[in-house]
């Protein structure tokens, strides 16, 4: 059962990957049909919001703990979702809709080194340039990094769906707007903060379809449940854990893309899928390591404050009887 219980972090996120990709296929779906990704925005976050308020509510009623909201704290809540919410989505689905399914799933995966670079800066993540696993690490990273961004941007010869042509498929190109697609992907996962732009045209908010609705619903949906299972693992196994788990992301959705949407395959993608998987586990393994000589270190301490303890006791229980006997002296002389 132990061994269950160290691996649920990892389940949880390959499971959290699954679920981006699927969002990833049927938002673009739902945007090339004309849905604004502002607006699409908008709908996620208010039926993610639906979802998570009862859950808080009643995990939180009968809790002994008080919660006060002060401006300090309102403010840091106000920061984070400006900073996680807003600008991210949407640059992301603003990129996703001029791009494609790849490159947007691709782009993403700057996310794993900037939060290596931020995790080690701010100290929470160990960085020994001296050190094997660190290297390890450091590597893996660039590994995985690199090669999720080549299955989108290095395309070689194609391997599947040579027939059909990009302009027919809609998860294909978007002709001009490629770069600019790439450039909105690679602000999503730089600035990660921005303000709902809001549309003067009602008719934009009005869902005209029911792959609208429920992709708004799936999506809303999983954003909920993503943030409470992306908070634990976090808690669990640390920030660069958890990042590095979105180059598998992409390899899920040019898969999925590929085989059943027949969105075009080449040699470059499949390459960098291999790359990405190989920089992953190295990456996980460096982890690994650092939790193994975490536990080693943890132990000699533990035994060296319980002898310390047990000295401690010794010499209490010693003064204890010194003094008694130093009492009874008088009355027997």
């Amino acid at each position: 059962m132990g061994g269950l219980d160290e691996h649920k972090p990892a389940m949880a996120m390959v499971g959290l990957q699954f679920s981006y990709a699927c969002t990833s296929l049927f938002t673009r779906m739902v945007l090339v049909q004309g849905m604004s990704p502002r607006v699409f925005v908008v709908y996620r976050q208010a039926i993610a919001t639906l979802v998570m308020t009862p859950i808080v509510y009643f995990s939180r009623r009968n809790s002994n703990i008080k919660c006060s909201l002060n401006l300090r704290s309102f403010s840091l809540i106000f920061l984070n979702a400006l900073i996680g919410v807003t600008l991210n989505q949407n640059l992301f689905f603003e990129g996703l809709y001029l791009s494609s399914t790849s490159v947007s799933t691709a782009m993403s995966n700057l996310v794993p080194a900037v939060t290596f670079v931020l995790a080690s800066i701010l100290g929470m993540e160990k960085v020994n340039i001296r050190s094997f696993i660190s290297s390890a690490k450091i590597i893996g990273t660039v590994i995985c990094v690199g090669g999720a961004i080549s299955m989108a941007l290095l395309k070689g010869p194609k391997l599947l769906n040579m027939e059909l042509l990009p302009s027919k498929s809609i998860f294909g190109a978007g002709g001009d707007n490629w770069l600019l697609g790439c450039l909105s992907l690679f602000g999503s996962s730089w600035f990660w903060s921005f303000w709902v732009i809001m549309q003067n045209d009602s008719e934009a908010w009005y869902l005209h379809s029911v792959e609208e609705f429920g992709c708004c619903l799936y999506a809303g949906t999983g954003s909920a449940v993503s943030f409470f299972v992306q908070t634990w693992c976090i808690s669990q196994r640390g920030p660069l854990f958890s990042a590095m788990f979105n180059p598998l992301c992409t390899v899920i959705t040019t898969i999925i893309a590929s085989v059943f949407l027949h969105e075009e395959l080449y040699t470059g993608s499949l390459l960098g899928a291999f790359a990405v998987v190989i920089g992953l586990y190295v990456v996980l393994w460096g982890k690994a390591e650092d939790l193994k000589e975490i536990k080693q270190e943890a132990v000699p301490k533990l035994q060296h404050d319980q002898e310390k303890m047990g000295q401690v006791l010794i010499n209490e229980s010693s003064e204890k009887k010194n003094s008694k006997v130093d009492l009874e002296e008088p009355l027997l002389s």
